[in-house]
C-alpha cells in the first residue's frame, strides 16, 4: 500500500482541483466548446498543450514529493492541472472526474522502432530521430501483424482501488478505455524514414499499396476487437489538443459499457505528406484513412501537415468537423477553402516562444491576422497552441501568449 503521507499529497491536491471543476466557468466553457463544435461558435477558442514541462518549474510548483511512481503520476497531473489554471488557463476545462486507464493489452502490429536519437537538452522529452529503413523487401510486408487485443480485468481493479482511495470524497472515477491515434504515415515514417518512404512512393507506388493497406487492415481488426471487448473510451474532453465537447455525440443507441466508434471522436494526420501532390494525397491517404475514419462519429484531421492546399481531398474524408492549419499554411487561402464547413483549428506557430527576443508584437500579429481571415471567409475559429519545445526557460513567455491570445478571442 502507498506511504499515508503520499495518500495526503494527492488528495489535498485533488480537492484544490475538485474545487475549481465546481465553479460555474468550467460550465460555461463546455457550452463555448459544444457552440464551436456545432459550427456555431460564439468567439474563436483557445487552448495550449504539449507544453515543455521540464522549463516550466518557477516556484517549486511542480516539484513532486510522492515516492510511490503510480501516486507519482497522479500528483504530476494535478500539479500540471493546478498550474495552468494558475497561470495560462485560456479556454481550459477541469473536469470534476480521474480517468483511470483500463490495462488493455495489445500486441501491437508488430514493429519496433529502430532509430539513432540526437539530444540538445537532456531535461526535454523532445530529441532528433534517424530512422533505419525496415521495408525494402516484400518479405518485409510480412513484419505488419494483425494486433491482437485483451484485457487484464485484474490490473485494472486494482488500479481503480487505488483511485478510489485517492480520490473518493473529491472526484469521481472513471475506468477509462483506448482512445486512438490511428496515423497511417506518421509510424510508416518511423518504420522506414520520411525520406525512404517518399521515394519508395515515387518509384514503388504498388509495394507502398501493399504496406499501407496492410496497416490499415490491422487497425480495423483492432477497432473491431477494441468494440467487442468494451475497451474503447468513454466521451472524451479533448481530440488531438482541442475540446471536444459536443451534444451530437453520443450516437443513438450509446451504452457507456460498450462504447463503439460512432460514439467518439477520430482523428486522422498525415504528416509525412507535406510535399507530396494533391493526387498522391488522395491515392495513398484519404482513401485508406476515410475507411477508417467513416467508422467514427466525428473527425479531427490533420496537424503540422499543411492542408490548405489540399481541402478538395480533405472534403472527400467521411466526418470531418475540425480541419489543422498549421504554421505552414497560406491561411487566407485555408478560410476561403475552409468556409462555414468546418472548425479552422489554427496551430500558431510554437517558434516564436523560442526566439533569443521574445516578441509580443509579433505574436499579436500573427494572431490577428488569423482572426481577420477567419472573419473574411465566416470560418469557426479556434487557436490551438502546441508542440512547444522549448520557452529558452522563461515560463513567462507562455503567460503573456496566453493573455494575447485571449484578447484576441474575446474581442468584437
Amino acid at each position: 500500500m502507498p506511504r499515508r503521507e503520499d495518500i495526503e499529497i494527492v488528495r489535498t491536491l485533488a480537492a484544490e482541483i475538485a474545487d475549481v471543476a465546481s465553479l460555474p466557468a468550467q460550465d460555461e466553457k463546455r457550452r463555448l466548446w459544444r457552440a464551436l463544435n456545432s459550427l456555431k461558435p460564439e468567439r474563436p477558442m483557445v487552448m495550449i498543450d504539449q507544453v515543455c514541462w521540464n522549463e516550466m518549474n518557477i516556484g517549486d510548483e511542480l516539484h513532486l514529493r510522492c515516492t510511490d511512481p503510480e501516486l507519482r503520476g497522479y500528483e504530476d497531473w494535478l500539479r500540471r492541472t493546478l498550474y495552468q489554471r494558475r497561470h495560462f488557463p485560456v479556454d481550459m476545462v477541469v473536469e470534476p472526474f480521474v480517468r483511470v486507464p483500463k490495462a488493455i493489452r495489445n500486441s501491437g502490429v508488430g514493429i519496433r522502432v529502430a532509430e539513432e536519437t540526437a539530444v540538445t537538452d537532456p531535461t526535454n522529452s523532445v530529441v532528433g530521430h534517424m530512422f533505419m529503413n525496415q521495408f525494402e523487401t516484400e518479405e518485409d510486408l510480412e513484419k505488419i501483424k494483425t494486433p491482437v487485443v485483451g484485457h487484464d480485468e485484474a490490473e485494472t481493479e486494482r488500479r481503480m482501488a487505488v483511485a478510489h482511495e485517492l480520490f473518493d470524497g473529491l472526484l469521481s472515477i472513471r475506468a477509462d478505455g483506448a482512445d486512438l491515434n490511428l496515423s497511417l504515415w506518421d509510424p510508416i515514417s518511423t518504420w522506414m524514414g520520411v525520406q525512404n518512404a517518399l521515394m519508395t512512393l515515387a518509384d514503388r507506388p504498388e509495394y507502398m499499396h501493399r504496406l499501407v493497406a496492410r496497416l490499415t487492415d490491422g487497425y480495423m481488426s483492432m477497432i473491431d476487437q477494441l468494440e467487442d471487448q468494451g475497451l474503447l473510451c468513454g466521451q472524451q474532453s479533448l481530440i488531438h489538443c482541442t475540446g471536444a465537447w459536443t451534444d451530437e455525440l453520443p450516437a443513438e443507441g450509446y451504452c457507456a459499457e460498450k462504447p463503439r466508434t460512432k460514439d467518439l471522436w477520430g482523428m486522422g494526420l498525415a504528416q509525412m505528406f507535406s510535399t507530396v501532390s494533391p493526387r498522391m494525397f488522395n491515392e495513398f491517404e484519404v482513401e485508406y484513412a476515410s475507411k477508417i475514419l467513416e467508422r467514427y462519429g466525428l473527425v479531427y484531421y490533420g496537424c503540422c501537415d499543411p492542408l490548405d492546399g489540399k481541402m478538395r481531398e480533405v472534403r472527400m474524408i467521411p466526418n470531418v468537423r475540425k480541419v489543422s492549419m498549421s504554421p505552414w499554411v497560406n491561411q487566407d487561402r485555408g478560410a476561403e477553402r475552409i468556409g462555414s464547413d468546418f472548425v479552422f483549428s489554427r496551430k500558431p506557430n510554437p517558434a516564436l516562444l523560442a526566439w533569443d527576443n521574445f516578441n509580443l508584437d509579433v505574436v499579436r500579429e500573427e494572431l490577428q491576422l488569423t482572426r481577420d481571415a477567419c472573419k473574411r471567409h465566416g470560418c469557426p475559429l479556434e487557436f490551438i497552441l502546441k508542440d512547444i519545445s522549448t520557452v529558452r526557460y522563461e515560463p513567462k513567455r507562455l503567460f503573456e501568449w496566453a493573455r494575447i491570445a485571449m484578447e484576441i478571442a474575446e474581442a468584437d
